[in-house]
C-alpha cells in the first residue's frame, strides 16, 4: 500500500510540475516547471530558450594572427591557482585544459591574436553561451543610448521610464544605481527552485517579473548587491527608450560596427513575451566575445570608428571613488575581501600598481572577457563549468602581466 501511495505521488507531481511548465501566465509560477524539467542552469541552455537573431557584418575582417602556442604554454606552466581555497600551479596546458572543462582559451595581444586553441570537442564554430558576461554587453547598450539620445544621462530615475515603480521609493533609483549593482532592491539567491536566481533565469515572462515583483529594501547607492532584476530593468529602459528590441539595438550598434565574424542568438523569456535574458543570455563564438574585449582595450574605437565613447569606457570600468567600508561587506565574493577587486557598470575590476587596472565581464562557469589595458591584452575563456579552479580571472590577472 506504502509502495503504492509513494509512486502515486511520484505521479501526481510529475504531472503537477509538467502543468505548470506550460502555463502562460508568470503567476502561475511557470518557472517552477521549468527549473524541475532543465534542472539547473548549464552550458546547453541555448539549446532550450527561444532567441532572437543578431545578424553578422557582410564584411567582417579577421583578427591578424601571429601565434605563440609555445611561449603561451610555457607561461602557463607555472602559473598559480586555487581551487577550494589551495594553491596548485597548472603545468601542462593542453591538459589542464582539457582537465578543467575549458571550451575556448584566446589571447589578443598588441591587436593580434597569439594564441586561439579549444578544447572537449569544441571549435571555433561552437557557441558559447555567456552567463552573466551579457550584462557587461548591457552595459555597453546604456551608454550607446545615451550617446545616441536615446537616454539622458545615468543620473536620471529609473521611473522616467518605468512609471510603474513611481510612488514605491523607486524614484530614487537612478540608473547609474541599477548599473552599480548597489539600487537597494530586494534579492535573495535562494535555494534551489525558491529564490530570486531561479525567478529571473526561469520566468517565462521577466518584464512583469521586473516591475510587478520588486520590492525596495535599502536605500540606493549605500551597499552593492549583486541582484539579477538591475539588468531587467535596464533591458526595459532600453526598450521603451529605443523603441527597438534588444537584440535590433546590440546588432545595429556592435554587431555589425565592429564586424563580428559570425551571427548571434540573444535567448528571450517566452515566445509570448519575447523579452531578451538580460541577465545572461547571449550565445555566440568565442572570437567575436574577443572582439568585444578588444573594442574595450581600444576604448571604444575600432579600426579608426568611434562604436562607443572612450569616456563611456573609462567610466564603466575603473574604479574612480572612495567607498565606505561597509559597502562590499554584504556579500559573500572573495573577490571584494581584498582591496584590489571592485565592480564599475557591470564590469569588475582589478586595480593594480601606479593607478593601472584591470576589468572582466564574468559569467557562470568561468566565461570570460579580460582586459589588461597596460599589458594591451584581451583574454577569453570559456567552458562547461569552471572545472578545479576557484576563479579564473586570477589566472588570467597573472598571465597578463607577463605577456611580452
Amino acid at each position: 500500500m506504502k509502495r503504492k501511495i509513494g509512486i502515486l505521488t511520484i505521479v501526481l507531481s510529475l504531472l503537477f510540475f509538467s502543468y505548470m511548465l506550460i502555463l502562460p501566465d508568470y503567476k502561475s509560477f511557470t518557472y517552477v516547471g521549468r527549473g524541475v524539467l532543465w534542472g539547473e542552469s548549464d552550458f546547453y541552455d541555448h539549446q532550450k530558450f527561444a532567441n532572437r537573431k543578431i545578424e553578422k557584418a557582410n564584411d567582417s575582417l579577421p583578427f591578424e594572427y601571429n601565434l605563440k602556442e609555445s611561449y603561451i604554454e610555457d607561461l602557463l606552466i607555472d602559473i598559480n591557482y586555487y581551487y577550494k581555497q589551495k594553491s596548485n600551479t597548472i603545468g601542462d596546458a593542453e591538459q589542464f585544459f582539457i582537465e578543467n572543462d575549458t571550451t575556448s582559451f584566446i589571447i589578443i595581444k598588441n591587436n593580434k591574436v597569439i594564441y586561439e586553441k579549444y578544447f572537449n570537442d569544441y571549435s571555433r564554430e561552437s557557441i558559447n553561451t555567456s552567463f552573466s558576461v551579457a550584462k557587461s554587453f548591457v552595459s555597453f547598450l546604456i551608454g550607446k543610448a545615451i550617446e545616441d539620445g536615446y537616454i539622458e544621462s545615468i543620473e536620471e530615475p529609473i521611473t522616467n521610464y518605468i512609471p510603474e515603480l513611481s510612488n514605491k521609493g523607486f524614484e530614487e533609483i537612478t540608473i547609474e544605481h541599477l548599473l552599480k549593482m548597489s539600487s537597494g532592491i530586494h534579492y535573495n539567491e535562494g535555494r534551489l527552485l525558491w529564490g530570486d536566481d531561479s525567478k529571473t533565469y526561469y520566468s517565462p515572462n521577466l518584464r512583469r517579473l521586473a516591475v510587478e515583483e520588486t520590492k525596495l529594501v535599502d536605500k540606493p547607492g549605500e551597499k552593492f548587491l549583486y541582484n539579477n532584476y538591475n539588468p531587467l530593468l535596464l533591458g526595459i529602459i532600453l526598450e521603451r527608450s529605443t523603441q527597438k528590441t534588444i537584440s535590433e539595438y546590440l546588432q545595429e550598434t556592435l554587431w555589425k560596427p565592429v564586424g563580428m565574424e559570425f551571427s548571434a542568438t540573444w535567448s528571450i523569456d517566452s515566445k509570448k513575451h519575447e523579452f531578451e535574458k538580460m541577465e545572461s543570455g547571449i550565445n555566440a563564438r568565442a572570437i567575436d566575445f574577443a572582439r568585444f574585449g578588444n573594442l574595450y582595450l581600444n576604448k571604444g574605437n575600432w579600426n579608426g570608428e568611434q562604436i562607443i565613447s572612450s569616456q563611456w569606457v573609462i567610466d564603466s570600468t575603473k574604479r574612480k571613488e572612495n567607498l565606505n567600508d561597509s559597502y562590499y561587506s554584504y556579500t559573500e565574493w572573495d573577490f571584494f575581501n581584498r582591496d584590489q577587486g571592485y565592480y564599475k557598470y557591470m564590469w569588475l575590476g582589478y586595480d593594480r600598481e601606479d593607478g593601472d587596472y584591470d576589468y572582466f565581464a564574468h559569467g557562470k562557469y568561468g566565461q570570460v572577457i579580460y582586459v589588461s589595458p597596460k599589458n594591451n591584452v584581451v583574454i577569453v575563456r570559456t567552458g562547461k563549468t569552471t572545472g578545479k579552479v576557484d576563479f579564473w580571472p586570477e589566472i588570467l590577472l597573472e598571465l597578463s602581466s607577463k605577456l611580452e
